[in-house]
């Protein structure tokens, strides 16, 4: 008998290794790219290396911070640390604190506007020629006047002839010189100047840049590009270009020109967003500047931007050191590890060294690096050695990195090296392995999985050499698992043991599906009975039947086709199955994915039988609620239209919660039934069908304020304080009854437009829903109109619906609301700190009096709000009697 190569052991190994390395560098390549990169941490920590002694780390701690106040601080407090560092002899200071924008301090604005209305003043323009010219009056008249004599020697005597003009300028040079000395940013340009040694960092937007920039980078910037470029491989042609960024933030003028170096501080995190390797060099259009980093090592070495030869492609020349990189100019960092147990760096708190505690000579000739390490202040960095680490560390294990030639490189044969290993892996599965016994074959390929590990380890911690050989050793361990399969004909094994199913086994696994609710398994078991007699037939009509009352109908006609399949005649299949199907093309009621409580779509015909809920007759969808699909509804009864409200409980609410979800919303429905008020919209009942509850509620022909919330289709002043006042009553009632509404806002506002009358609704939505989460994980509400106690889960009372209906009757009457962001975080924090800006400031026609009603109903302290919607609809009323 001819056997095929498929079945064959070379040809099978074969085929599984071109099977591996399609999905290990096209499919799955993350996945093994982060095997890769874990192996290269471990040889990281694995290399002994003994960090530079020459750096130091200045930390803005937590201890400092709690010393000398909330980050940021004032400049002058850099600079104090610059002069002590300079006075103390340090080498060179790379500072990584952003002063991308000035910084004022308050008394310096007052004494400026001080000096300029001083120096615009009859103080200074008139009063000293007056005092002049008056002398000289007097002196005229004296030589004729005895008398004017005497008085105009009182006068050349007196405080306003020989001591005003000295004294007035003495007072405006002490205001000057106070002006000087409360400008900050000249304190710390002072003494970046006076140190000359201080580096600086700017940043970029990475990005690959179009066209020109809008401004060329000023010239403190600018002097820091690198000037020696070499391109010595065609790297241009070749694409082989470093980072490139589209944008930078770079220091403010005053302080930039003082600094004697400026490098970017950026670092691009690897697949899996650990720091491995840093860009020292980013190309801004055409020009290309170093990192911090870079920068700081070649100060180090008593260089400078000049003496940095950068070649495209290949690396970086720092005098006579070689820095090989990636071809975009980017190194792979060393990360030194604990030195006896202590941190590889010195690390000294910021308010030791400004106290004295650490005297500043002990950084004499040091590279002193000053960042920020306290909680909250910057990112951190996940690195090999340490999950979060500070980027004023990450910097300086770069500097040393560079200064001692610890960095590591992926030599140019490296990627020759993978690829023979993979093949040399592909030959030892399909020739070797399959000629070897079971055991030799387990025991040799743990060997060279070890070998390829162990080589790669060794390459990195002791040559600082990067080969990624962790990806052959994933094939020669899978493979040997897959070749072992083969020999022993497992599959095969699997498959003649396949679990074969009885027709009374599935029968019964059939019920007991349908008894638990899982209809569509029940089908699947029912399905697979053989043979198929009267008895499995009745069981799938009843299992059809419980399609029908889930009003899934496209699932009932499925189950009458499978029964229409055997028996044609059996009981009224034929119509059930019409009729089914008619349903399944015109009602979806209940069971739609895109929102809770489906969609409903009804057909004109006088076939079509009209959904139920519960003694309701459904006549078509209105809208979309905050619980689910709003439905026209009558009662048949008594003819009544009503409102129905749904809410699919299952899809809201996770299988734990269900009961509790279910009890809760009948007990929030019960208590707002029990509301009786002309402005709010009543409740008739309450039910549920399958998981799918519902609250029948009076219809209200109109509409919801939300389209009179845009400034171009506001109501009229008057209309919309009587509205508001009518809420207001409405809500004070209910607060009477003990019954919070939670989520006020013009949605739930409802403008009848026979009456041009509002009314409440949807008392007891919010509490239903508070526990409900939607697919992102956000709880349901409307964060805009909540009041703070209610955006901080304290418990909330009357008084929290009237800060809501504060924010409506604003919205209401300007068209924008009080409090707006572009975050969640920070409408919370506006909405429970700032006052929003008066509604006459937006809609200068509103009546003075509106401001002190909204100040009072949107206080944050509670005491300060309105304790009454009485209260509220009181004022609002005097009001509007005023404007009448």
């Amino acid at each position: 008998m001819k056997t095929s190569i498929g079945s064959r052991d070379w040809a099978a190994g074969l085929v599984f290794a071109v099977l591996f390395v399609v999905l290990a560098y096209l499919v799955f390549g993350r996945a093994v790219q982060t095997l890769e990169r874990s192996a290269y941490d471990v040889g990281v920590q694995l290399r002994d290396e003994t960090p530079s002694d020459r750096i130091a780390i200045i930390a803005i701690d937590d201890a400092s911070i709690d010393r000398l106040g909330r980050w940021p601080w004032p400049r002058n407090l850099h600079a104090a640390m610059i002069d002590l560092l300079h006075d103390g002899g340090a080498k060179t200071i790379g500072n990584t604190v952003f002063y991308f924008e000035d910084q004022l301090d308050p008394g310096l604005a007052a004494l400026r506007e001080l000096s300029d209305q001083l120096a615009a003043s009859p103080l200074i323009q008139t009063v000293p020629s007056e005092i002049e010219q008056f002398g000289a009056a007097l002196d005229a008249l004296a030589a004729n006047n005895a008398a004017a004599g005497v008085l105009a020697q009182r006068y050349h005597r007196s405080a306003l002839a020989t001591e005003y003009s000295a004294a007035l300028d003495r007072f405006a040079a002490r205001l000057l010189e106070a002006r000087r000395g409360l400008s900050v940013d000249d304190t710390l340009r002072r003494s970046l100047s006076d140190a000359g040694n201080v580096a600086l960092a700017l940043h970029f937007r990475i990005g690959v840049p179009i066209g020109r920039p809008d401004a060329p980078l000023p010239d403190y910037v600018s002097r820091n590009a690198l000037s020696h470029v070499v391109d010595r491989i065609d790297a241009r042609t070749q694409g082989l270009l470093p980072v490139p960024a589209l944008a930078a933030q770079i220091p403010v003028a005053g302080i930039g020109r003082a600094a004697a170096m400026i490098g970017h501080l950026n670092t691009l995190p690897d697949v899996d967003g650990a720091m491995r390797f840093e860009p020292l060099v980013v190309q801004y259009y055409d020009a290309y500047y170093p990192s911090l980093s870079l920068a700081m090592a070649a100060a180090a070495l008593n260089l400078g931007v000049d003496d940095i030869e950068v070649r495209l492609g290949e690396g970086i020349a720092l005098g006579g050191l070689e820095i090989p990189t990636r071809p975009d100019l980017q190194m792979y960092t060393h990360f030194y590890g604990d030195q006896g147990g202590k941190p590889a760096f010195k690390v000294y708190s910021f308010f030791d060294v400004f106290s004295g505690t650490v005297p500043a000579s002990q950084f004499r000739d040091k590279l002193v690096l000053i960042g920020a390490t306290a909680t909250g202040i910057g990112d951190s960095l996940a690195t090999p050695v340490s999950p979060s680490m500070a980027p004023v560390e990450a910097m300086a294990h770069t500097v040393s990195s560079i200064l001692q030639g610890d960095f590591y490189v992926r030599p140019e044969w490296a990627a020759f090296a993978e690829i023979g290993a993979l093949l040399a892996a592909a030959l030892y599965l399909a020739l070797l392995s399959p000629a070897l016994g079971p055991a030799v074959a387990a025991v040799l390929t743990t060997v060279l999985v070890i070998a390829l590990v162990g080589t790669e380890l060794y390459l990195m911690s002791d040559l600082g050499l990067w080969l990624k050989l962790v990806t052959p050793a994933l094939l020669l361990v899978s493979g040997h698992l897959f070749m072992t399969v083969k020999r022993l004909r497992i599959t095969e094994v699997l498959k003649s043991r396949t679990e074969v199913e009885g027709a009374e086994s599935n029968r019964m696994l059939g019920l007991a599906f349908q008894g638990q609710g899982q209809l569509d398994m029940a089908f699947e078991k029912f399905r697979r009975v053989q043979p198929v007699d009267d008895k499995l037939l009745e069981l799938l009509y009843n299992l059809a039947l419980d399609f029908e009352r889930r009003r899934q109908f496209n699932k009932a006609e499925s189950v009458y086709q499978f029964i229409a399949g055997h028996d044609r005649d059996f009981r009224d299949v034929a119509e059930k199955l019409t009729r089914a199907r008619r349903l399944s093309e015109t009602v979806i009621l209940g069971g739609g994915s895109s929102h809770p409580g489906g969609t409903m779509v009804l057909d004109k015909t006088e076939q079509m039988e009209k959904p139920m809920l519960g003694r309701y007759q459904v006549e078509k969808e209105l809208g979309k609620g905050a619980m689910g699909i709003v439905y026209l509804g009558r009662d048949p009864k008594i003819g009544r239209q009503v409102a129905i409200k749904t809410m699919a409980l299952a899809q809201n609410f996770e299988e734990d919660e269900l009961d509790d979800a279910r009890a809760r919303f009948f007990r929030e429905a019960e208590t707002a039934g029990r509301l009786s008020h002309p402005n709010i919209v009543s409740i008739f009942d309450a039910g549920e069908e399958h998981d799918l509850a519902f609250i029948a509620m009076e219809f209200v022909g109109g509409h919801d304020l939300t389209r009179h919330t845009k400034a171009n289709a506001l109501l009229p002043v008057t209309d919309v304080l009587r509205h508001i006042a009518d809420a207001a009553e409405a809500l004070d009632y209910a607060h009477q009854q003990g019954v919070v509404h939670r989520d006020v806002k013009p949605a739930n506002l409802m403008l009848v437009e026979r009456s041009n009358t509002v009314k409440v609704m949807d008392f007891g939505i919010a509490r239903i829903t508070d526990s409900s989460k939607t697919r992102t994980g956000m709880v349901l509400g409307t964060p805009s109109y909540m009041s703070p106690e209610q955006l901080a889960g304290k418990k909330v009372d009357g008084r929290s619906d009237l800060f809501s209906l504060g924010v409506t009757l604003y919205q209401l009457l300007t068209g924008a609301l009080p409090f707006q962001a572009d975050s969640l975080a920070t409408l919370m924090y506006r909405i429970a700190n700032e006052t929003p800006a008066p509604a006459t400031t937006l809609r200068p026609e509103l009546p003075a009096g509106v401001s002190p009603i909204l100040d009072r109903a949107m206080s944050k302290p509670l005491e300060r709000r309105y304790a009454l919607g009485a209260e509220f609809s009181a004022e609002l009323r005097v009001l509007l009697q005023t404007l009448s």
